[in-house]
């Protein structure tokens, strides 16, 4: 668990029940992650580097969806 709170500490500031906190966190995760999920998918366009882009990309989808699930269950208190 100490891991996935270094990974992913934005999640666990939300309080269980708070709504706000909730909604604040994760508007940062699927705002944030869009921006930078677009710009990567500019960037890939790029041909040499694009491999790289691609991944990392794909990489950075990931870790946003781990991070929205991440901030339902601490909202729900499960986690």
């Amino acid at each position: 668990m100490d891991l996935i709170k270094k990974l992913w500490p934005t999640p666990f500031k939300i309080k269980k029940g708070s709504l706000v906190s909730f909604l604040v966190q994760l508007l940062i995760f699927l705002i944030i992650c869009a921006v930078i999920g677009w710009l990567f998918t500019v960037l890939s366009k790029i041909a040499v580097v694009g491999v790289v882009f691609y991944f990392v990309g794909g990489l950075m989808g990931l870790y946003c969806i781990i991070g929205a699930i991440l901030c339902i269950l601490k909202f729900l208190g499960i986690v």
